[in-house]
Parts: structure tokens; sequence; C-alpha cells
């Protein structure tokens, strides 16, 4: 019996093990903006909410890399489609547009817009 990388199965695996890691990680990339952030006297609506937009970006970029050494650059794209294809459940918080570049540096600057309108609000 042969096994494919590119079966049901697998997608799953990968989902699961994807989804184990996103608190981890979240809290490893969100401590040091809290840190700076606490040190700072930022308000913590903004803290917060700039320490998920900060984190995240990181957060997927490792998701991504874990799905592109399991599968490979060549077929990551069907692990892709395969997530669209479930968007109830296994694909449940994914978006194509997740995966673009473009689109987690954006969420990185939107990070340090709050940190400089907390900084600002925080009378420095």
């Amino acid at each position: 019996m042969k096994h494919s990388e590119l079966s049901h199965k697998n997608f799953r695996r990968i989902n699961i093990i994807n989804w184990l890691l996103c608190l981890p990680l979240l809290l490893l990339f969100t401590w040091p903006y809290i840190y700076i952030a606490r040190y700072l006297m930022i308000q913590d609506v903004l803290m917060y909410a700039g320490a998920a937009f900060f984190a995240v970006p990181f957060m997927i970029t490792i998701l991504h890399g874990h799905v592109t050494m399991v599968l490979g650059s060549a077929h990551r794209h069907h692990y892709y489609n395969w997530l669209t294809d479930y968007p109830l459940t296994f694909g449940l918080l994914f978006h194509p547009l997740m995966m673009r570049t473009r689109f987690r540096l954006v969420l990185l600057i939107v990070s340090l817009v709050f940190f400089a309108a907390g900084w600002i609000l925080a009378g420095r």
C-alpha cells in the first residue's frame, strides 16, 4: 500500500498540528510586545490589540513553513485548496489571503500603529 502525502488523512493531521501550535506561537510572539507596552504604560486595550496584530503574522509564517516542510513548496497549494473546501471545519479561520506576505506586513504595520497611538495617548 502506497502512502500519499496529498491524502485527506495527511491534510487532517497537518491541520491538527497547526491548530495545536497556534496558542504556543501566539504566546511566544505576544509577550515581547506586551512587555515593552507595559513598560511604556500603554493602555491595556491598545496593548492587547497591538500584541495580537503583532503576533499573528509571525505565527502564520511559521505555520506556513510547517506546511511547506511537510508537503514541499510544489504541493502546499493542495493543502490550502483542501482548507477552502472545508470552511466550517478544518478551514474555519483560513482565507487564502493569509498566506500573502503583503497581508502579513500590513498586520505588522497595524500593530506598530497601535503601539504608536498608545504611546502618544500615554503622554510620551
